[in-house]
This record gives structure tokens, sequence and C-alpha cells, in this order.
């Protein structure tokens, strides 16, 4: 099988090479930053940016939010089945 993502340089405008679950939590960064968040159940997202900035935006159903995130909390956060998008 012919891998696309074999020998090239992974751009933060390109694809993202895997998604993962997120749990919120007020303590603990998640374990790769994330260049988006995709929302499944929309509510209010509170997360702490790739800049270390603490921000809540609300989202619809089956949103993707094409921002760097470093933390979901759990305090704050009513969305559910939060996927981090990864490029690493």
């Amino acid at each position: 099988m012919t891998n696309p993502f074999a020998s090239r340089l992974v751009p933060l405008s390109g694809p993202a090479r895997d998604l993962m679950p997120v749990t919120p939590d007020d303590a603990a960064d998640l374990s790769t930053t994330a260049v988006s968040l995709y929302v499944e159940t929309g509510g209010t997202l509170s997360l702490i940016t790739e800049a270390g900035e603490a921000r809540a935006v609300t989202v619809p159903d089956f949103m993707v939010l094409p921002l760097g995130v470093r933390r979901v909390n759990a305090t704050g956060t009513s969305a559910a089945g939060i996927h981090a998008l990864v490029i690493q």
C-alpha cells in the first residue's frame, strides 16, 4: 500500500494525521497539542489555547474548531464527543 504521508512534511494547514478522543480535565493538558477540535454534540468548550489563553466558546453539533488547543477543561464544558485532530 502506498502511504502519501511517508515522505512529506506535515503542514499545519494539511490534513490531520490522527484523531484522539478528548476527556475534559481541569488539570492535565492533552498528550499532543491539537491543531483543531471536532465536536459531535454542541455546547460550550472551556479550553486553553496553544498560546496559553483561557477561552470559552459555544459550538454547534458536528463542528470543527480550527484552533490550536492544549487543554479542554471539564469545568465549563458541556459539549460532548470531543476529538483532537493532531499532526504528530
